[in-house]
């Protein structure tokens, strides 16, 4: 093959579904020269995400990233998809934003030469969110607000509630990557979005009821009880849907707290206050972040009690996912004290998966990993913890759970 024919290919196709691996070869070089693979994506907010890897090429001119080792760069090693999960962001402390997943994100990868700095070859991978015939139905029910995808095909197929958050707006490519699995996913927004309040004062359990009654009710959904998805301040919301509501069969709590935070839950005549931050607890790293693991106390403590959610209540599965470096908070003694709850009241119908390294937000895989960004409770950047590989190998292993738990828990169950 002439030097002239260098071509850079992304396989099976330049398409994909965000989720997915994809093999990125290079071929026609000289052989064991060095060249550079650099990816480039810009997200809705404008914000340019970037990471860079060093190869040599083999004795026939080739360089396959799923066989040939980094030799620096944003990662070292073999790492088949590190040009994806290594990516960070030009301006510090920015989170990955897709707003619209009707479009792909685009990852631009270009080979240089490792010699002169020379491009060779580019091409660009369009990792999209929804599979072919997905419907994306936004939806305006009530005091519901969100967006409801189903899936192409004959249902009807178990339904899932995608809670993201803490921030206000609506996250879809959770959602929308979930439902091509076989679900029919509502991603519901709960403040900050379309005639939702923007800064609530309380937050009311009623909303979330109607819209779990609103996705029962749904010609493609099948029962009898549905799932739910959580992260961060919104796994308190997805407990306490748990505990009070009826209908709800599996819930995946993601580095949450057992105990109502921020802002106050009222359900019917009950009122939750949010758990008391620890001030003196909160320190200020050296590069000027803010820590926040240690800012909220054990909320099983006597005098925190009336912060905590009934958990015994609870007659779901739970899947609890806990980083172990998540310096949100200490999702690790959450979860652990979810776990003594449960069995000291006879349940063993929870499972606890734990990623030492892992940060704050685990994501699905491939998203770009958030070490730091603004935190909407604090009011400034904040530190999120946890370190790229492990982080992206947590992402990875944590999507591959939760679809086994819901295929257990909701799609073996009859109609």
């Amino acid at each position: 093959m002439a030097y002239s024919q260098i071509r850079l290919k992304i396989l099976p196709s330049v398409r994909c579904l965000f989720d997915k691996l994809v093999q990125v070869k290079v071929e026609g070089l000289a052989p064991h020269k060095p060249i550079e693979l650099r990816s480039k994506l810009v997200d809705d907010r404008g914000v340019i995400f970037k990471a860079s890897a060093l190869y040599k090429a083999d004795e026939t001119g080739q360089v396959d990233v799923c066989r040939a080792p980094s030799l620096g760069g944003s990662f070292t090693g073999v790492e088949p998809m590190g040009l994806f999960w290594a990516m960070a962001p030009e301006t510090p402390h920015s989170k990955f934003l897709k707003k619209n997943v009707l479009s792909p994100t685009l990852v631009e990868i270009k080979a240089l030469s490792g010699e002169s700095g020379e491009l060779l070859a580019s091409e660009t991978n369009e990792r999209a969110y929804l599979t072919e015939g997905m419907k994306r139905i936004p939806v305006q029910e009530g005091m519901i607000r969100g967006v409801l995808f189903v899936p192409p095909g004959k249902g009807p197929f178990p339904g899932i509630v995608d809670l993201y958050t803490l921030g206000g707006g609506l996250t879809e490519p959770r959602a929308s990557l979930l439902a091509n699995k076989g679900y029919v996913v509502l991603a519901l927004a709960y403040y900050g979005y379309q005639g939702l309040p923007k800064n609530p004062k309380t937050l009311d359990l009623e909303y979330f009821e109607e819209a779990v009654n609103y996705l029962r009710r749904q010609p493609e959904v099948k029962g009898p009880g549905i799932g739910i998805i959580s992260i961060s301040h919104s796994g308190g919301l997805a407990l306490s849907m748990s505990s009070f509501l009826s209908g709800i069969s599996a819930t995946v709590c993601i580095n949450g707290c057992i105990a109502n935070t921020v802002i106050p839950l009222h359900y019917k005549d009950i009122v939750i206050p949010p758990l008391p931050p620890v001030l003196e607890n909160i320190k200020i790293t050296d590069s000027g972040l803010v820590d926040i693991r240690n800012a909220l106390p054990d909320p099983t403590l006597e005098k925190n009690r009336a912060s905590l959610f009934p958990l015994e209540r609870a007659s779901c599965q739970f899947l609890f996912a806990v980083s172990e470096d998540d310096h949100n908070w200490n999702s690790s003694l959450f979860a652990e004290r979810a776990a003594e709850i449960l069995r000291n009241h006879g349940k063993e119908s929870f499972q606890v998966l734990t990623y030492p390294k892992a940060g704050h937000f685990l994501e699905v895989p491939y998203m770009p990993f958030c070490p730091s960004a603004f935190h909407a409770a604090v009011g400034h950047d904040v530190v999120f913890g946890g370190e790229p590989k492990a982080h992206s190998e947590a992402q990875l292993d944590l999507w591959e759970r939760v679809q086994a738990f819901f295929k257990s828990h909701l799609d073996s169950k009859s109609t």
